[in-house]
């Protein structure tokens, strides 16, 4: 029985932990160090690395100085204003706020867990609709038409500009929602454009989900960041089953409703649902509400939202088109790099170790976010040009000849010339072609120097060198990191540009470096090797036979099994999964 008391709690959503709950009094200390109210037992995760504490302003979570950051979602944050259904990412574990009250919690399920890297502000819920409330619907084609329809009657000027203003306003609107390919963010482009014609409070974009078939909320646009979003289940499935704009009026002037009653306070809404179609197909729907005004929407209103929702259905289906068009680009520069580590089995998981190098390095050189991609595939293709050499040299377990140095030396020109003639791939010949250039221009293939090399291969050298010296060789093992770090710093300025080495430097003393290392967690007492990319991963003391997590450093799905007391990872295959992003290198739950 509810006790009227309420209480705020996490809920751990990935890790060892996953499923248990842990209270929030006061205030709750969250890192390694066990004397924390939560401890996460992850070298990701700062000693104190965050707090979470209830305040006379609401509950926020505080960053404790951590070197790894403390996130919202994909956003790093200092301190964070909690709202309801919030997720909390540190380290490789994912948490959601909640409020209770007694056992109970507050608000129902959401309609669908949101996928994967989705925003976790994203999440919504649904409520059975209030009886107060009135419903009208009609096929969304026939609401569309009305928008275009010639009045049959005299009409005012007023009413004419009136009508000239919102088909402009449209055609702006059409205009901007069209010009977007990128998905993220086409939707807020859409819900701004909504929100400039219609006085709305809350938006909702929800797409169905192409494997299960439910939908998912994929873009929420708080007019209050405090307030939750609630929506009606049933106006909902009548905008997106039937293909109906639907528009309901709250009974605000109804005989139940006392003449002085607060309209804040009885929850009273107005809203409007459209469904998303393309082609005779309902990708989803648009849910806009207003909180505390009386019958706020208007028929003219539903029309400007069914206005829109037509070319938001296309662009909404083009975006989508144009990420599984980049997905299959990804795919095909993996499977590229995949014939490189099966050629040079010597060095395997070298390609994968070196993209991750870089990708921290970058970022601490404050690349964008679209330089950052390409960072990722250059690092992914930096040795393609492997595959054109010798099997007799290039699987010698032992040194090289100079003769046979003389054809190593040519991979890096032959990378390029694999990509020159591919469009989506020329961007990438600098990666390849340079990363063998030494800064004081000793390199090769040709003997460039200084900012004459192209950063990308300025940045490729540091990353490439850190896994040499650091990864196992038939014929030695790996250098201590440490030494390996301390020599690198001493070719700063002749062999590696001193941007690059002091951007490593920063990156390894913040602990971003160590988890990628091919050894590193080889010591631990409960460790074991991803068996892809051969990268050692640290388990928790809680995993069990059968736990599924992913490799930091290649980020393929694996399973912990166990023969004759040893513990080892069975790759897991999924048609979905995602080997590599630059978007999610931080948050993968099993990144260590």
């Amino acid at each position: 029985m509810s006790t009227g008391i309420k209480r705020e709690c996490l809920v751990l959503m990935t890790g060892p932990l996953q499923g248990t709950e842990r209270d929030i009094v006061g205030s709750l200390t969250i890192g390694r160090s066990p004397d924390n109210g939560l401890q996460l037992n992850d070298l990701q995760v700062s000693r104190r690395h965050a707090v979470i504490q209830q305040t006379p302003a609401g509950t926020i979570v505080r960053d404790l100085g951590s070197g790894n950051g403390t996130y919202i979602g994909d956003r790093r944050v200092l301190e964070y204003r909690l709202a309801e259904g919030d997720v909390v990412r540190i380290g490789p574990v994912e948490m959601r706020y909640e409020s209770r009250v007694g056992d109970a919690m507050t608000t129902p399920r959401p309609v669908a867990v949101p996928p994967p890297g989705a925003d976790p502000r994203n999440s919504v819920r649904f409520h059975a609709e209030d009886s107060a409330s009135k419903i009208e619907a009609n096929a969304a084609d026939n609401v569309y038409k009305t928008f275009f329809q010639v009045p049959r009657d005299a009409v005012s000027a007023d009413r004419l500009r009136d009508a000239q203003k919102r088909l402009a306003a449209v055609y702006e609107a059409n205009q901007i929602i069209s010009s977007e390919r990128d998905l993220r963010k086409l939707f807020e482009r859409v819900m701004d454009q909504i929100f400039s014609l219609v006085p709305a409070h809350n938006g909702v974009i929800l797409l169905k989900d192409e494997h299960t078939g439910e939908l998912i909320s994929e873009y929420v646009k708080r007019g209050d960041q405090q307030t939750e979003v609630a929506m009606s289940s049933s106006i909902v499935s009548r905008a997106f089953d039937k293909g109906e704009a639907v528009i309901t009026y709250n009974a605000a002037s109804d005989a139940r409703f006392e003449a002085g009653a607060s309209i804040i306070a009885q929850n009273i809404t107005s809203a409007m649902c459209t469904p998303l179609t393309h082609q005779n197909e309902t990708l989803g729907v648009i849910y806009v509400d207003t909180r505390g005004t009386r019958n706020a929407f208007a028929q003219s209103d539903l029309e400007l939202v069914v206005a829109l929702s037509g070319p938001a259905a296309i662009a909404i289906r083009n975006a989508q088109y144009v990420a599984k068009l980049q997905k299959a680009y990804q795919d095909t520069l993996i499977a590229l790099a995949n014939a490189i580590e099966l050629r040079d089995h010597y060095t395997v998981g070298h390609t994968w170790r070196v993209t991750n190098f870089a990708l921290e390095i970058a970022r601490a050189l404050d690349w964008p976010e679209e330089k950052l991609r390409e960072c990722e595939m250059g690092g992914v293709l930096h040795d393609v040009g492997k595959i054109s050499i010798d099997d007799a040299v290039l699987r010698k377990p032992g040194g090289l000849t100079e003769e046979e140095f003389a054809k190593m030396r040519v991979h890096p020109e032959r990378g390029a010339r694999m990509m020159q003639d591919i469009e989506f791939l020329v961007p990438l010949i600098p990666y390849a072609l340079y990363h063998h250039e030494r800064y004081d221009g000793k390199g090769y293939p040709f003997g460039l120097s200084g900012v004459d090399i192209p950063i990308e291969g300025r940045l490729l050298a540091v990353a490439d060198t850190l896994d040499a010296m650091t990864s196992n060789r038939p014929y030695r093992k790996g250098l201590d990191p440490e030494f390996a770090i301390s020599e690198i710093e001493k070719g700063k300025g002749s062999q590696f540009d001193p941007t690059i080495v002091d951007a490593l430097l920063k990156c390894y003393r913040e602990g971003k470096i160590d988890r990628i290392l091919q050894d590193y967690h080889k010591k631990d007492e409960k460790s074991i090797a991803c068996p892809f990319c051969s990268t050692y991963m640290r388990l928790p003391e809680e995993a069990k036979v059968g736990y599924e997590f992913h490799c930091g450093v290649c980020h393929r799905g694996i399973r912990l099994q166990q023969e004759n007391e040893a513990y080892f990872g069975e790759m897991v295959l999924r048609s979905d999964s995602t080997p590599l992003s630059a978007s999610n290198a931080d948050s993968d739950p099993a990144a260590v």
